[in-house]
């Protein structure tokens, strides 16, 4: 090891890069068909064919002509007649995440994947591979090469300042971020440019008068305290750039959440099956929400009394964390597969293709984008309530109808419910 490479590591601490891809989707369908993208404006969204759909995240080109994420279709053509608006793919998407965390992964096992399009890399003890900036250079290349892909990549001695470092240049910027550096660069910025600093907290910051990250770095601490809490020692030192969290290579979203019942007796039919289906739905989506994650497939199990088992899945058309989407999946695949003569003895609903809620891109049209807010202020109150009185706190009239569901939803008399989160890590939660 040459001391022309070894003396841009330090003798103590750590190396982090952030990996984050730009315009992550609109930059997978350029890499597929350059012919019909590339070089321009461009956006994913939800309900094409109405024009009502939602920008899920568009092209630098769109960008530049004034179409942004969270726009409605509608109105982004009318900023940009020229607009290109695409259908998701999440099955492409997965597919090119997989494949540049595997080239990041070739440099160091310590890999720490946050979301599809972004993941951290501890680099410590990779300098065979040469410098930071090297190392760097060379995974933004080979990303761009094999791949087709632009990303941004921060370096520093730490996740929150490597997270901040690859937001300084985008598309394809690389930027080194150290400590010394942290009153130049970041201080002038407001609070909300920080990460891990959303709008509510840059809001309450500005009421008691801190509006630069600068003046949240000079603070005195126990009024941060008095005010925010615990939290308020985390934004004194993260202003501070400092953060001692490490990349965690064992990070994972859980695989699957999955809840089944065995019945107290046979029944048959989709009327039957109906109720409980509703309740096992609403159940798996509660945790899917207590997680923060979503969920773009569905699968169904039936048992019949002889013990034959049958499972049975469906991609959704976008990720959904409500028991309603979840619920139609579910009757629609046993209306599909099950015969309506058969007795059942068990049925389960599970969920898989999970991904973080901030990170997914959920397709909405213009009805579900009008109603969204209030579908989730009610999943907020009816998880309250249960969280607070128990789960039988707050039932939907076919749960209450049928003497099935409200044995389901007795807590002693669940069967073979597999609802254990209370027991694990969130992410270890795989049935």
């Amino acid at each position: 090891m040459s001391d022309k490479v070894d003396r841009y590591y330090p003798a103590s601490g750590r190396v982090i890069l952030h990996v984050d891809m730009n315009a992550f989707y609109c930059s997978v369908h350029e890499a597929e068909n350059p012919e019909a993208y590339k070089g321009k404006p461009t956006a994913v969204a939800g309900s094409v064919e109405l024009r009502k759909g939602i920008i899920v995240t568009c092209s630098y080109p769109a960008r530049r002509r004034g179409v942004s994420t969270g726009m409605q279709v509608q109105r982004a053509l009318r900023v940009c007649p020229e607009l290109i608006v695409i259908k998701p793919d999440f099955h492409l998407y997965r597919r090119y995440s997989a494949a540049f965390m595997q080239i990041a992964y070739s440099y160091t096992p310590l890999l720490e994947a946050v979301s599809i399009d972004e993941c951290y890399l501890d680099i410590t003890g990779s300098r065979q591979f040469g410098t930071p900036l090297e190392i760097a250079g060379t995974i933004q290349n080979r990303i761009m090469d094999e791949l087709g892909l632009p990303c941004s990549i921060g370096i520093a001695p730490n996740k929150l300042l490597a997270k901040m470092a690859s937001d300084l240049k985008k598309p394809s910027g690389i930027s080194i971020l150290r400590l010394r550096d942290v009153p130049k660069v970041l201080w002038n910025k407001p609070c909300g440019e920080m990460f891990g600093i959303g709008a509510k907290t840059a809001d309450k910051l500005k009421k008691i008068g801190i509006y630069s990250i600068g003046q949240l770095a000079a603070a005195d601490e126990s009024m941060l305290l008095d005010v925010f809490g615990v939290l308020g020692s985390w934004l004194k030192r993260a202003a501070n750039g400092i953060d001692d969290s490490s990349v965690n290579p064992e990070r994972e979203q859980s695989k699957s959440i999955g809840h089944t019942t065995t019945l107290p007796g046979d029944i048959a039919g989709i009327a039957e099956a109906r109720p409980v289906l509703l309740a096992l739905s609403d159940q798996v989506a509660r945790r899917l929400r207590r997680q923060k994650l979503v969920a773009s497939g569905v699968q169904l199990t039936v048992r019949t009394p002889d013990m034959k088992t049958i499972t049975r899945s469906r991609q959704l058309e976008a990720p959904t964390e409500t028991a309603e989407d979840i619920y139609r999946a579910a009757c629609a695949l046993f209306q599909k597969h099950w015969d309506e003569e058969k007795p059942i003895r068990l049925l389960g609903v599970t969920l898989h293709g999970l991904t973080p809620k901030e990170d997914s891109a959920i397709q909405l049209d213009l009805f579900d984008y009008e109603r969204q807010p209030k579908k989730e202020s009610l999943n907020q109150v009816m998880d309250m309530l249960r969280n607070k009185f128990g789960e039988n706190a707050v039932l939907t009239a076919g749960m209450l109808s049928d003497p099935h569901t409200n044995l389901l939803r007795n807590h002693k008399a669940r069967g073979t419910s597999l609802q254990k989160d209370q027991l694990r890590r969130p992410q270890q939660d795989e049935e």
